[in-house]
Order: structure tokens, then C-alpha cells, then sequence
């Protein structure tokens, strides 16, 4: 696609019947030559409409160049008309949080064209030099990817400035901060069996009139059970159980996002109804007796009925996932548990039945990583094994016995 552009700036001349005339040359979009004419009965008024008609084509150029805009201007608009119709409500917040809070404060102001990959470089080493997290980081390089990537592809800019400028190695950037580059499986936050006690404990607690100090508590138990998500099991409605068979049915999830009004961000957030995050999410999951007890126990505090969530607010409503995480740091400060995030519950699930649990008779009982991952919705046992089970080492100890060569 050819760029507008003027040709010349218009010259005026005298017509045979006495009036003046002007023309101005421009090419089009489609690269073809044409023409603007003026006319006017004097010389100074078809220079000037001339001269207006030049300036208020270089502003429409200027405006309709997607490379002569802001980084701010032409990505906010990237956003909101190519990215908020085709991802979940979700993944757009992170995408415009990212945006506005690592990339516009730096890059905002300047001029599309004028990226080079010195200013791709200099963001990613400013955001490590600050501490900010691999993944952080990884964020900011792969929405700047894909955003340069359409600029490209459209043609709107001759060079893509992130072809120079790779994401900086992981080693590399831990280095850079003085941090050691782990295996990933030596990054999985888990509970250990004693801090699941105390934290067990702490959830049921209750004041000196008997009533219990944390609402929902059991909720965390299910968890600890089943390895459902956040979403997950804040999604379940009675309905879904099913005691009988001893199993739950996957069908939905929650979610919080901001209040928009279409692409635009207005005040607030509000709790989002779904689907699963992925196709194999949506699944049975079946339940142990302390899962039962669990379920048993949400229902004597709060019951609306079988088409209500099984956590439900106050109101009956879905349980906002903010107030739910909340609740489960409460927990973990009250019973002297170091700070996890509460996928560490379900991190906690993965990792004690594939390393398994040692029976009375010194046995291990344990489930393949395949089983394991049906349960938890992966696709794969690979992403259950790498990112959700934490390896104990302990296992190998003596196992080389009878082996010796």
C-alpha cells in the first residue's frame, strides 16, 4: 500500500478570462497521480487556499501514518481494535496493564518510526536493573513482539526494531540480578506436611463464641483435594457435585476483569463467568472423603440452592476472587506459613501424588504424571510434570543399591 504524499505545493497562474487558478499535485493510496484545482479572483486567494489545503493534507498524512504517531496513541488503538475481540477479558487486562505500566512510561512519547532496537534493549534492561521478574519482563518483550510484528506485516513501518533486540536469556538476567537461574522444578511452591497442619488448623479456628473466624474456610481443603483452580472451584455450583458417584463436574469459571464499556475501561472490576481456561480443563474430577467433608461443610454455612454457587458470597452471588485470596493470605499470616500464592495448593496436589505418600507397610503409593495431569486439565503430563511438581530428592537415597558395577 502506497503512502499519500504531495507532489508539489500548488502554483498559481492567471487564467485567459481573467480569474486565477491553482493546482496542487499528490499521489494517492494507490501510488496514482491526481490533482487539486483552485480558483479565485485574485493571486493571494488561491495561494491561500492553497496553502490551507496543503497544511490540512500533511495533518491527514500525519494522522492516517501510523509510524509518525506515539508509541501510546498507536498501540492503546492496536488494543482495542485487533487484541479486545479476539482474546478473554482477562488476557486483554494483562495485556493493557503491561502497556500502561511497563512500555508507555518509556516508551510512550516517542514516535512509532523512531523505535530502534537501542530502545527496545534499554526497556528490558531498565525493567531487570528495577528487580522485576523473568516473566515480567518476558511479558513487556512478546506484547512489543506481537505489536511491531503487525506493523511490519501491514507495512506501516519499514524496519521491525525488535528483530535486533532478542529477550535476554534467563541465566543471563538472574545473573544480572544476583539470582541463581533454577531448574523449573525447583522453583514449585509447595506445602509441606506440616505446614498443611497448621494451615488446616488455622482455617478452622474459631472466637471464643464458637463461631469460626474465617468464612468459607473449607473451600481451601477442596482445594488441597482436588487441585482445582482459583476460577475452578469458585465456578462450581451445587449441581456439579455429585456425592453419590463421589465426583465433581468441570463445566465453568470465574473470573475478575475490569468494568469496560466495549474496549473502554470505566471504574472498577466485576466478576466474569466463563468458560474453563482450556478445552482439557473441562473435566470430572473425583473426590476423597476429606474433599466430601469439605463440600459438606460449605454447604452448612451457606446454602442457596442447587443452581447457586457452592461458594457463594454473602448474597448467594459468585465469591469474588479477590476477597477469596485475601482470605487465604489472612490464613497463612495467622498461622506463621511464609507467603505462597494460592496456586501453591494446587502445585501441593500435583507434587504428593506423583512423589507419592509412604504407606505403613514402607510402600509408596503414588499416581503416573499422566494420571495426574488428567486430574489437574493439562494437556500434557510434560506441563504437569515441569511447572507443578516439585522433585524430592529424598527418594533417591539408596536407590542405587544392587546396582553397583
Amino acid at each position: 500500500m502506497a503512502q499519500r504524499k504531495l507532489l508539489t505545493n500548488g502554483s498559481a497562474f492567471l487564467r485567459t478570462d481573467g480569474r486565477w487558478a491553482g493546482v496542487v499535485w499528490y499521489m494517492n493510496e494507490r501510488g496514482e497521480r491526481k490533482r487539486k484545482s483552485f480558483s479565485g479572483t485574485t493571486k493571494a486567494e488561491v495561494n491561500k487556499k492553497m496553502t490551507d489545503y496543503v497544511a490540512a493534507f500533511d495533518k491527514m498524512v500525519i494522522e492516517s501514518d501510523e509510524s509518525k504517531r506515539t508509541l501510546e496513541e498507536s498501540m492503546a488503538n492496536w488494543l482495542k481494535v485487533f487484541k479486545f475481540p479476539s482474546i478473554e477479558r482477562g488476557s486483554y487486562d494483562r495485556l493493557e496493564c503491561t502497556a500502561k505500566h511497563q512500555i508507555y512510561p518509556i516508551l510512550g512519547s516517542k514516535v512509532v518510526g523512531d523505535v530502534s532496537s537501542a530502545d527496545i534493549r534499554k526497556l528490558l534492561n531498565h525493567w531487570m536493573i528495577e528487580g522485576y521478574a523473568y516473566t515480567t519482563v518476558k511479558k513487556v518483550y512478546n506484547l512489543l513482539t506481537d505489536y511491531f510484528r503487525y506493523l511490519t506485516q501491514q507495512e506501516l513501518i519499514q524496519k521491525n526494531p525488535m528483530t535486533a533486540a532478542p529477550m535476554i536469556k534467563k541465566a543471563n538476567f538472574l545473573a544480572a540480578q544476583g539470582k541463581e537461574n533454577k531448574p523449573t522444578f525447583e522453583t514449585v511452591t509447595t506445602f509441606t506436611p506440616e505446614e498443611i497442619e497448621k494451615f488446616k488448623a488455622e482455617c478452622f479456628r474459631t472466637w471464643s463464641n464458637g463461631e469460626r473466624i474465617y468464612q468459607q474456610a473449607a473451600a481451601y481443603i477442596l482445594m488441597f483435594n482436588t487441585g482445582l483452580r482459583t476460577g475452578e472451584v469458585l465456578g462450581l455450583l451445587n449441581s456439579d457435585v455429585d456425592l453419590e458417584h463421589r465426583v465433581l463436574h468441570l463445566q465453568r469459571g470465574v473470573k475478575e476483569v475490569s468494568r469496560r464499556n466495549g474496549a473502554e475501561f470505566t471504574s472498577g472490576r466485576e466478576v466474569k463467568v466463563g468458560k474453563l481456561k482450556s478445552a482439557s480443563s473441562k473435566r470430572d474430577v473425583p473426590l476423597n472423603q476429606a474433599a466430601i467433608d469439605a463440600i459438606l461443610d460449605l454447604r452448612a454455612e451457606r446454602y442457596f440452592g442447587e443452581d447457586t454457587p457452592l461458594i457463594p458470597d454473602e448474597n448467594g452471588g459468585y465469591t469474588r476472587p479477590v476477597n477469596f485470596r485475601r482470605r487465604y493470605y489472612r490464613i497463612l499470616e495467622a498461622a506463621g506459613i511464609e507467603q505462597k500464592g494460592l496456586h501453591s495448593i494446587r502445585h501441593t496436589f500435583a507434587t504428593t501424588l506423583v512423589n507419592g505418600v509412604k504407606q505403613p507397610d514402607g510402600t509408596i503409593k503414588s499416581l503416573t504424571p499422566r494420571q495426574v495431569a488428567d486430574l489437574l486439565g493439562h494437556s500434557t503430563s510434560e506441563i504437569t510434570e515441569m511447572y507443578y511438581v516439585k522433585k524430592d530428592t529424598a527418594r533417591l537415597s539408596g536407590i542405587t543399591e544392587g546396582f553397583e558395577l
